[in-house]
Parts: C-alpha cells; sequence; structure tokens
C-alpha cells in the first residue's frame, strides 16, 4: 500500500466537502475550511475592499487573511484533517 501524495489527499477531501450540505457544518467549521481552501489554491490573500462591501465576503476575507501565515501546503493538510474529523464522527 503506497501514501497518497498530499495533493491527492487534498483533492479527495475537497470532493468529500462538496457532498456536504451548508447548513450540515457550522459556520466557524465553513470559514475554516473557505480559509484553508483559498490559501491552498490561491496562496497569501490580498486585501481589497470594493465598493460593494459585503458583510459575508468579510468575514471569508477576514478567515482567509488570518491563516495567511501558513504555507499552500501546511494549508492542505489543515483542510484534509477539518474533512477527516467531520467525516469519523
Amino acid at each position: 500500500m503506497t501514501v497518497k501524495d498530499l495533493d491527492t489527499r487534498f483533492s479527495e477531501a475537497v470532493e468529500t466537502a462538496l457532498e456536504m450540505t451548508q447548513a450540515s457544518l457550522p459556520q466557524d467549521v465553513q470559514l475554516r475550511l473557505y480559509a484553508y481552501y483559498k490559501q491552498a489554491t490561491f496562496g497569501t490573500a490580498v486585501y481589497n475592499q470594493s465598493e460593494n462591501f459585503d458583510l459575508r465576503n468579510a468575514f471569508k476575507t477576514n478567515a482567509w487573511i488570518q491563516i495567511s501565515h501558513i504555507s499552500v501546503e501546511e494549508a492542505k493538510e489543515k483542510y484534509i484533517e477539518i474533512i477527516n474529523s467531520l467525516t469519523t464522527k
């Protein structure tokens, strides 16, 4: 049995997350998943305040900025950990 590489495990975790409903997850978990996903796929957040201020997007951006100091690899690992903890309950 071979150990799956990080990108494969991350892709599988994303697929699992897509099958979950937002209603089944607390909002703080949703925000953490969002932040780790964005960090893992786009890298460090760049704050860009637009004229169309949206409180929901402000929370999402804030969550991403809070973890922007971690690496892409660490963000993938954290995302996988959260998904695995949700699916083993």
